[in-house]
């Protein structure tokens, strides 16, 4: 934002002098493609590292999801192997 602002306000003391001759507004109009430029530039790196914040993040939650999977399906796994041995616990006992 700071930057944008000063972008803005040496846009516009170029085109102050603009007024001054042919030769400062040709070196204003340069200095004002070269601050857009830098703003464009900015602007793509500016994206950039939020893209690659986002795909951090989404990674993160995704292996999160994916680990609590993992939790969830051991935890079954765990209480049917246990209620089939308190069932054939509960079989023999009634045997004998």
């Amino acid at each position: 934002m700071k930057k944008a602002i000063l972008v803005s306000m040496t846009a516009a003391a170029a085109l102050g002098l603009a007024a001054c001759s042919d030769h400062a507004q040709n070196e204003s109009a340069e200095a004002a493609n070269a601050m857009a430029a830098d703003t464009s530039a900015t602007m793509s790196n500016a994206v950039g590292d939020l893209d690659a914040a986002s795909d951090q993040a989404f990674g993160a939650a995704e292996n999160a999801a994916d680990q609590a999977g993992d939790a969830i399906e051991n935890g079954a796994d765990t209480a049917k192997t246990q209620t089939g041995q308190a069932l054939e616990n509960a079989g023999e006992d009634m045997q004998h």
